[in-house]
């Protein structure tokens, strides 16, 4: 027998996030997305990441809704303690729209 750790049932840690660590988690998000559609899973698909229970999603979904979860927590707090700046992004199809890319 081995000893782990393990958090209480009532625990609530409260971890620090940099803004690195916070586009790193948006990236994870995203990449499970574009795994998703490019393994051809329909939009129905992903629609339940957010409408089924937990315990109905498969694997990739579970990681999917776990990590969404996250980064709204995130955003919410940064909210909350007013960590957040307002800027104006051009969209597909504005002049001067330039794709994102992950350096």
């Amino acid at each position: 027998m081995i000893k782990v750790n393990e958090l209480k049932d009532d625990a609530i840690v409260k971890i620090p996030v940099s803004k690195g660590y916070y586009m790193m988690v948006k990236a994870l998000a995203y990449n499970l997305v574009d795994k998703m559609i490019k393994s051809e899973k329909s939009e129905e698909y992903l629609k339940d990441v957010g409408n089924k229970p937990y315990a109905e999603l498969d694997e990739d979904q579970r990681s999917l809704h776990t990590v969404t979860l996250l980064v709204a927590e995130i955003e919410a707090q940064s909210k909350l303690q007013e960590l957040v700046d307002i800027k104006e992004v051009l969209e597909p199809g504005d002049e001067g729209y330039v794709a994102p890319t992950v350096d």
